[in-house]
């Protein structure tokens, strides 16, 4: 079976032995430079579209007005790209025309010199027209020509700067950082749904808290998350945070996530005390108070999170994390059956990784998070919510009218099984015979 490279050599061959130049292009030449696996291979070509076209049979030709052809090799899918320099911007992300052209004005066209380099797949050789190599020996991330310039053709490249940037752990290059700076209001031009994607990919990136420190800035964060901003300087009480502001405190909590965390958990550590600004009074002792910042919280998250058009089941599940973020200072006082199901919510995993880092960053204190672990071993050899011992079916065959009433009686039935005092169908009918009436 061929490897990803393998086929995309392959593809760079059939155009070679057509006549046309073809190189690997872009991110798999600057990762595999750096060391790393490319994730994929696009390639450039002096074939036009229709060459391209007719050369793969298996081909998709949705991106041909701008020079681009998806090709299938084998169970791969490469983009095969026509040489070409760009006209005018006038969206803020496509030129009004392109014109098909040369290896060298190709790569002026791009965003970063570090993404703006060439491979020969058949030599290995470099074709540096931008001075990338220079750049990634001296880890730096720099605009290929005049960086406003390109940040104007495409302004989502601001961000891409930053995931850059963070990804690769180089530092952006003074005039490229002052152009981020100057035009970071034509993030406005973008749409919610792009911001969406390279944000995603920011938060998710190990190296996070540096992603948001340079999006906070370089003046980006007011575009993207403005509600954000406000937790710089908000104080909190030093008893309970020693670590500082609300700022401070949220991204030492995004540095201690886990690599793998998943993006809701990212967003929630982001926004699990985004209401503390706003919730923010001092009460007459002088000590300082965030009431309802969990439930105010939860309410902002929504809005912020509608606002980017993240999915609803993303969206539901932060909200729900923000919401209950407060609930773990009382997990050690909690009945059995309320505790079971605090516990076997779908987000409680996540959750429970949000308190951690939560108490990590701030006063240190893991008492609640121990006996948590405690208690899932505790009820590790049963399910959290068993089966139900009767049914709504059940209580009717009893005499019951469906309404609200079954619901209670249900209710009932489930809190004694889950703490332990109901374990068998038949009792459960009995002590329901004895203790409520059909109506």
């Amino acid at each position: 079976m061929q490897s990803l490279r393998q086929a995309a050599e392959s593809v760079a061959r059939r155009l070679t032995e057509a006549g046309h130049e073809a190189l690997f292009a872009g991110g798999c030449v600057r990762d595999a430079l750096l060391g790393l696996e490319p994730e994929d291979y696009d390639i450039a070509t002096a074939a036009r579209p229709g060459e391209v076209a007719t050369l793969f049979p298996r081909h998709n030709e949705v991106g041909a007005h701008f020079g681009v052809v998806l090709v299938r090799e084998g169970e791969f899918q490469f983009e095969v790209a026509s040489f070409r320099s760009d006209g005018a911007y006038l969206d803020g992300r496509h030129p009004e025309k392109v014109t098909f052209t040369n290896a060298e004005e190709d790569a002026r066209r791009r965003d970063f010199t570090i993404n703006g380099l060439f491979e020969n797949p058949a030599t290995g050789e470099i074709h540096d027209y931008v001075g990338g190599r220079e750049d990634l020996s001296n880890k730096v991330l720099r605009a290929i020509g005049v960086a406003r310039d390109r940040f104007e053709e495409d302004s989502l490249r601001l961000l891409r700067a930053v995931r850059f940037a963070i990804r690769t752990g180089f530092e952006l290059h003074p005039s490229t950082w002052e152009a981020i700076r100057a035009n970071a209001g034509l993030l406005q031009r973008v749409s919610p749904e792009r911001i969406n994607g390279e944000f995603s990919k920011i938060i998710t990136d190990p190296s996070r808290r540096r992603g948001m420190e340079l999006l906070v800035e370089s003046g980006l964060m007011q575009h993207i998350v403005p509600e954000f901003l406000a937790l710089q300087g908000c104080r909190q009480p030093p008893q309970f945070h020693p670590e500082g502001d609300v700022y401070v405190h949220t991204l030492i909590m995004l540095e201690l996530l886990e690599n793998d965390s998943s993006l809701e958990l990212a967003l929630a550590v982001m926004l699990h005390d985004i209401a503390k600004p706003p919730t923010f009074t001092v009460d007459e002792t002088g000590r300082i108070r965030n009431n309802g910042h969990d439930r105010v919280g939860a309410e902002m998250t929504e809005t912020i999170l509608r606002r980017l058009r993240y999915s609803n089941q993303v969206t539901e599940n932060v909200c729900a994390m923000v919401a209950n973020h407060m609930n773990f200072m009382n997990v050690q006082q909690m009945r059995t059956a309320k505790l079971k199901r605090f516990m076997a919510r779908p987000t409680y995993r996540d959750e429970i990784e949000l308190h951690r880092v939560d108490c990590t960053s701030s006063h240190g204190m893991l008492d609640n998070l121990e006996f948590l672990h405690g208690k899932e071993e505790e009820f590790s050899n049963q399910p959290l919510i068993p089966p139900p011992l009767v049914t709504g079916h059940d209580l009717i065959a009893l005499g019951f009218v469906p309404g609200p009433k079954i619901g209670k009686i249900l209710e009932f039935v489930q809190v004694e099984q889950l703490e332990g005092r109901l374990s068998d169908r038949e009792t459960a009918l009995e002590i329901l015979r004895e203790k409520f009436v059909p109506d």
